[in-house]
């Protein structure tokens, strides 16, 4: 239920594939607060706030905390702070270049650091696919098997 702009929890959770439970703990954590709330006190998020949560989404199987979480969305909320848009074809602020300087760096490391968690994943996924592999194998030799 979309409300002038702004949407209920369930469908936020029914877009991001996330629980109700878990959506409003990253509200109680700070990591995504909704925009506004309703004359009934309901939790109402934008579209950028599910932008947010699916960062987060993102993030969690490559085992990211909640702190690093936050620290990359403090990140991308100072870069889209000072990044034109379409509808301001203007910077809103200027980064200093040591400013830019320290938040590449800083989103170069998660960067990395995902990449490295993705292979690491590859891996983990090649041994289980190598083991369900095995098992279907001796499956079908008991299945075979006259005895």
């Amino acid at each position: 239920m979309e409300t002038s702009g702004h949407m209920h929890i369930g469908e936020v959770a029914a877009r991001t594939e996330l629980s109700l439970r878990t959506i409003r703990h990253y509200d109680e954590v700070g990591l995504v607060r909704p925009s506004a709330r309703s004359q009934g006190g309901f939790r109402l998020y934008t579209e950028a706030d599910v932008a947010r949560l699916m960062v987060i989404r993102r993030m969690k199987p490559l085992g990211f905390t909640l702190e690093e979480m936050g620290e990359l969305l403090s990140i991308t909320d100072r870069l889209d702070e000072t990044t034109p848009t379409a509808s301001q074809p203007t910077e809103r602020q200027v980064l200093s270049p040591a400013e830019r300087a320290h938040l590449a760096a800083r989103l170069a490391r998660f960067e990395g650091a995902a990449r490295d968690r993705c292979a690491a994943l590859r891996t983990q996924l090649a041994r289980a696919e190598e083991f369900a592999t095995d098992l279907a194998k001796r499956a079908t030799q008991l299945a075979a098997d006259p005895r």
